[in-house]
């Protein structure tokens, strides 16, 4: 069996939402099934894109072990505001500091590099050249793809968005396997090699949410709560959230609750301040996540048209495990769509049908029996296909015979 395995990838614990909880439970599910394991990483930093506080007056590489996972970690730049000259420092510091870190760990059976970045595959490709180990790369996001859809390489930036495209081309090549998180995700892969690819979703700890939790703290007003959790970043669309918001204010008895952080904080922060009924918190820790979710009576998330299937948000499987149904609005032709389509677990539109959204947040508030029923078609979607377990058990098995 292929026991030592090395994970890289800039998103860790302590980090506990999106891309650094999935490679932590990853890391720590394989060490409880008897691999060892060691991740190269960075300093936690997402999603307020600053160094976490205790980590701040660390030494440059730092080693670590933290539920028997061995954890090398180089301090990478960290840009307050992520411009793309700053995302390009920030991933070459990033990949710079932990190549020293690869002369420090031992002969891998198996290197798994976690996209983004795309520089973890060549740090990946270089573990694989000097130990003849085999080489998988799995995708969270198509960061090029990504950038270019959302238009951080908007303008003069042809040459660049070449030179990212090859540098992704060479790995993607270069590995023995390549994964990613959705089935549309998979045939863009299958577009840009040929190397075999598996489907690895991510998935969700059903088990957290219970019938015992407490409302949350957040959540504890006797109004109709609608919530958005997570990032605040460029992919979600804020312009259209606002414009919900125009509407909204016109109904009594409602609250729209945002917890979260990120590089459009700011920004979102200054368009809202003007509503009385929208209040903004700071991200939970991971163990208050169940409950916060599972306190609202809808949950919301708008995703700019415009991006099919270059991510499959995480955040929707916590959504739907809270028992609680979800608007959504995003590209018709995405697996989101597909998922809401096959769960009845909520509603999905393609953000230009305001008056459709509005008409339906209206109903789901006069309508408890409808929110129950949806609430439970959701949950009972996720735990059927995303649960911990069966997802990681599938992963080991495949991870063996590799």
């Amino acid at each position: 069996m292929s026991n030592k395995i090395v994970i890289i990838g800039i998103n860790y614990y302590p980090e506990d939402s999106a891309i650094g909880l999935y490679s932590t439970e990853k890391a720590e599910y394989l060490v409880s099934k008897g691999f060892d394991v060691t991740v190269i990483t960075g300093f936690p930093y997402y999603p307020q894109w600053e160094i976490r506080e205790d980590y701040k007056s660390k030494s440059y590489l730092v080693k670590e072990t933290i539920n028997d996972v061995k954890i090398y970690r180089s301090k990478q730049y960290v840009p307050k505001d992520p411009t793309f000259i700053k995302r390009i420092i920030h991933l070459t510091s990033f990949t710079i500091g932990n190549f020293i870190n690869l002369f420090k760990v031992g002969k891998p059976d198996i290197v798994i590099s976690i996209i983004p970045f795309t520089t973890s595959s060549l740090l990946g490709w270089f573990l694989k050249k000097r130990y003849k180990s085999k080489h998988w790369v799995h995708i969270q996001d198509f960061e090029f793809d990504a950038a270019i859809d959302s238009g951080l390489l908007s303008g003069n930036k042809k040459l660049v968005i070449n030179f990212l495209q090859s540098i992704e081309k060479f790995v993607l090549n270069k590995a023995d396997i390549v994964s990613t998180i959705s089935f549309g995700m998979i045939n863009k892969l299958k577009s840009k090699t040929d190397t075999n690819t598996y489907y690895l979703t991510n998935w969700i700890d059903i088990e957290k949410f219970n019938n015992k939790l407490e409302t949350h703290k957040y959540l504890g007003a006797d109004t109709f709560k609608i919530l958005y959790s997570g990032n605040i970043g460029a992919k979600q669309d804020w312009a259209f959230f606002i414009e919900v918001l125009n509407h909204l204010k016109k109904l009594d008895n409602i609250e729209v609750i945002v917890v979260g952080e990120g590089a459009e904080k700011d920004n979102v922060l200054q368009k809202i301040k003007d509503f009385d009924f929208v209040k903004h918190y700071n991200l939970v820790p991971y163990e208050e996540l169940p409950a916060l979710l599972s306190s609202a009576d809808l949950h919301i998330l708008f995703q700019k048209a415009d991006v099919i299937d270059t991510v499959m948000p995480s955040k929707i499987l916590g959504m739907m495990a809270s028992a609680k149904p979800s608007i959504v609005t995003g590209n018709l032709k995405s697996e989101v769509a597909k998922v809401f389509e096959d769960s009845k677990g909520g509603f999905y539109f393609d953000g230009k049908s305001i008056e459709k959204l509005i008409n339906q947040i209206v109903l789901l508030k006069e309508n408890k029996q409808m929110r129950l029923e949806l609430g439970e078609n959701a949950k009972a979607y996720v735990k059927e296909i995303y649960s911990k377990d069966k997802v990681l058990d599938k992963f080991i098995s495949h991870l063996k015979n590799f």
